[in-house]
């Protein structure tokens, strides 16, 4: 992955060169940081770049770090202006994927959130398809179970939480399927390794509940609106079983940085007919109008950088 040449790091904009922390730092050491992954498209016919839901995410990356103790000097309208003067910055005319991060800064060893000082840094990258597959992508059901809302804040995005996705997308990827489902530990679909899950039965849209320690994902609820307002379509929060997925008419993944994959094969078993439904292409060609600012029904989720 190709980065930018600047970063938001200790207050202000820096070359990415500068942006440096210490092999000591708390963050490093245990994990204790909270991040979002956060999109800005760029809309070739207005020859502007549009944040897609800052305000959602950056709502959602102080919620995090919140759980984690943490505080920060700025608030939600204060972090859009600093991701607008980074991406002002390297001056970018094409997609972009941004990671702000809150992280525990001190140096030191200890295992606690308390009486540590907090950071925020943020670096953005050129856009690069998180999954490659993502029209046809084979998904296997992880061995590996989900990380439980009572072990670690599941609704966060805690930076240390991920080694339970990394564990199930690497055990996925070394056996030749480009994803995984997760599972809670009570035997129900959760999420992908990093996404969150729709699947299609019988004209209705189904997706697991907050409840089944899944991420409050701002692309889930994207699309959760879309299929209601545009479509007309029924969508219900419900837990999933696992052989649900097997016999479903379509399923699907959603993220900030995956969009939506069309899932066409989970373990070898063929979803349907094996090919993209047409309620998931609808809503992907939906989804792509909206996140570059053109269909201004949704107007307000975009936010440009100018």
């Amino acid at each position: 992955m190709d980065l930018t040449k600047h970063a938001f790091f200790e207050g202000k904009v820096v070359p990415l060169s500068e942006a440096r922390i210490s092999v000591a730092t708390h963050g490093f050491l245990y994990g204790t940081a909270v991040f979002s992954g956060m999109r800005a498209y760029w809309n070739e016919e207005r020859k502007g770049l549009f944040l897609y839901r800052p305000y959602d995410h950056f709502h959602r990356l102080l919620d995090s770090g919140r759980m984690m103790a943490m505080e920060i000097p700025y608030d939600e309208e204060g972090l859009i202006q600093i991701a607008i003067d980074l991406l002002k910055t390297d001056n970018y005319r094409q997609d972009v994927y941004l990671r702000p991060t809150i992280y525990k800064a001190d140096m030191g060893i200890g295992v606690r959130l308390h009486d540590l000082k907090d950071e925020l840094t943020i670096f953005t990258a050129p856009y690069e398809p998180y999954v490659k597959n993502d029209s046809g992508a084979h998904v296997t059901i992880s061995s590996w179970r989900r990380v439980d809302d009572n072990a670690i804040p599941a609704r966060g995005k805690v930076a240390g939480a991920y080694v339970n996705s990394a564990l199930a997308k690497t055990d996925a990827n070394r056996s030749g399927f480009d994803e995984a489902l997760v599972l809670t530990s009570d035997g129900h679909v959760s999420e992908g390794s990093a996404m969150n899950v729709f699947m299609v039965r019988n004209g209705v849209l189904y997706t697991p509940p907050m409840t089944d320690n899944i991420l409050e994902g701002i692309t889930r609820r994207s699309v959760m609106e879309v299929a209601q307002n545009d479509f007309g379509l029924e969508v219900v929060e419900r837990s999933i079983d696992r052989t649900e997925i097997l016999v479903a008419d379509e399923v699907f993944l959603t993220g900030s940085a995956a969009q939506i994959v069309a899932v066409t094969k989970v373990d070898h078993r063929p979803i349907a007919s094996g090919t993209m439904g047409s309620i998931t292409a609808k809503l992907r060609s939906a989804y792509e109008d909206i996140v570059r600012a053109r269909n201004p029904k949704y107007a307000s989720w975009n936010v440009e950088v100018k």
